[in-house]
């Protein structure tokens, strides 16, 4: 499984690394030390996480969590696979983007719950590009 930095979770969450560190700190998202020292967050964790960040975000007048050309990248909540057809969620900060693909792009793309991926939106399509 994937795991994260603090700063490359504080991007997925859309917060700074302090906020991020805080976080970890109080024990609101668990951390492991790598063999640099440094600490690490689990991707299924962070991907909960994320969904209970942006559950809470709704009400807070800070401007939306958005990039440039309608590109949300974020982390990946959930993913249901169908006999043909697959649902993806991703939570990019206080968003949480849901895309209807085939099985075949979702196996293809190898996502899975707790990895980054970037919801990209134009019009009412919503395409998932692995990162």
């Amino acid at each position: 499984m994937q795991s994260y930095t603090i700063g490359q979770a504080a991007r997925l969450l859309g917060v700074s690394p302090d906020t991020a560190r805080r976080w970890a700190d109080a024990g609101r998202v668990a951390t492991h030390r790598d063999e640099a020292g440094r600490r690490l967050i689990d991707g299924r964790a962070l991907a909960a996480f994320s969904i209970e960040v942006g559950q809470s975000a709704g009400g807070e007048d800070e401007d939306p969590y958005t990039s440039a050309r309608n590109a949300f990248p974020g982390i990946v909540t959930a993913v249901k696979l169908g006999d043909v057809a697959a649902q993806v969620e991703i939570q990019a900060g206080p968003h949480r983007l849901v895309s209807l693909l085939t099985r075949e792009a979702v196996e293809e793309l190898g996502l899975e719950v707790g990895m980054q991926a970037t919801a990209r939106v134009k019009s009412t399509s919503v395409h998932i590009d692995r990162t």
